[in-house]
């Protein structure tokens, strides 16, 4: 009996972007690249790749979200989409980390042994960062994930590729504004390597950001958490 198909979100940047995997050879993904529009279009893309394919929700074997780290507000649309969905159709969720999800997109078109950096905007003084390495078709990591100023993230460039939203603040190096992976490759990830994470513990799954979020007071100038 074959496992149903994979339903993928991603939304940790400004690409709104959702796919229904079958296999590498069949599936329907849509993308929308359209700033602070998830929480308008993201039900609506979903309820149209499901017409588009034919399925319905409990068709599906789970759902594949994109868990950051990336925009806070895009990241709690997508998992709170994925719980709904889930919860609704009894379907467990595999939590995709987005910069892997990138790195294995990366991977396809990358020749091997190309070391590259991903790096996007926390907020204006620090930078999510990684390193990677292509190695026999997939990806490794160079260097593991961390926040860094602006001023370490330029220590750490040398003449690897840079791809992100903060790729033009790049001192050196080839740079390219890539910034989160398609979802189709969010699917695949998740087809590859996400068995191990799948779950049905909704109340504990968050994205990962890093560090806490930090809303300031403006009346006296404090920070809650």
């Amino acid at each position: 009996m074959n496992e149903g198909p994979i339903l993928a979100i991603e939304t940790s940047q400004s690409t709104c972007s959702v796919c229904v995997y079958f296999s590498d050879d069949k599936f329907y993904e849509s993308n929308l690249n359209l700033k602070n529009s998830h929480a308008e279009k993201l039900f609506e893309m979903i309820d149209a790749i499901f017409k588009s394919c034919g399925i319905k929700p409990n068709e599906l074997s789970s759902i594949a979200v994109s868990s950051g780290p990336g925009s806070f507000t895009g990241l709690r649309i997508g998992m709170s989409a994925a719980k709904g969905i889930a919860y609704g159709s009894s379907l467990p969720i595999i939590p995709v980390p987005t910069f892997e999800a990138l790195a294995l997109e990366l991977s396809y078109f990358l020749p091997e042994g190309s070391k590259f950096v991903i790096a996007n905007k926390v907020n204006v003084e620090e930078i999510y960062f990684a390193k990677f390495q292509i190695k026999s078709n997939n990806y490794i990591f160079a260097e593991n994930l961390n926040i860094l100023t602006l001023d370490e993230f330029h220590l750490k460039i040398n003449n690897e590729l840079v791809f992100g939203n903060t790729a033009a603040s790049a001192p050196v190096g080839i740079r390219n504004n890539i910034s989160s992976p398609g979802s189709f490759y969010v699917a695949r990830w998740a087809k590859m390597f996400g068995d191990k994470f799948k779950t049905t513990s909704f109340d504990f799954l968050e994205p990962n950001y890093l560090k806490n979020f930090i809303v300031k007071d403006r009346k006296n100038d404090k920070k809650s958490f």
